[in-house]
């Protein structure tokens, strides 16, 4: 039982991956900053929540919804094992969310084709991951070479995969 509430019939019939999912979904309603990128339950009920957020994200934030997820969970007598994450700093973006977040860091990004680019994420302008990136060409006049700046645009579902390059 949900504490103070009675469960609608159609939350009984939920599997626990729905049951969790609707549990952090609602839960996040209090943070829209904060966002879920990743939720899973193993066979053996290990449950992992993955969060993210357009500011970051803070241990309260894991523990907030941690205690939402537990509590209902254990009260329906539920066997399981929870975690509950910060998204990694190198880990791939899975939301659309994420490159607008990330805006003005350098990532890389690999399109669905293979090819790698390397640039400065301007963000997502119509659907489209824009990013700016450097290269060398030769002066138009005269011997040498000129750095130039391109932004390129990908359609989101070109993108197989991008992340932040981390420097030290």
């Amino acid at each position: 039982m949900m504490r103070g509430r009675s469960v609608p019939s159609f939350y009984r019939e939920m599997s626990l991956e729905e049951k969790v999912t609707a549990l952090v979904d609602s839960a996040l309603e209090a943070y829209p900053e904060l966002f879920s990128t990743d939720i899973t339950v193993s066979s053996d009920n290990v449950i992992r929540v993955v969060l993210d957020g357009d500011k970051g994200v803070n241990i309260d934030d894991c523990i907030h919804i941690s205690r939402a997820v537990e509590v209902p969970l254990d009260a329906e007598g539920y066997d399981f094992s929870l975690e509950v994450t910060s998204y990694g700093a190198a880990e791939p973006f899975r939301l659309e969310r994420q490159f607008k977040k990330n805006a003005g860091r350098e990532v890389e990004l690999v399109t669905i084709g293979g090819i790698k680019h390397k640039g400065l994420l301007k963000g997502i302008a119509e659907g489209k991951v824009v990013l700016e990136t450097e290269t060398r060409e030769p002066k138009a006049v005269g011997k040498g070479k000129v750095t130039v700046k391109k932004e390129h645009y990908f359609d989101v579902e070109e993108v197989k995969e991008a992340k932040v390059i981390i420097k030290f």
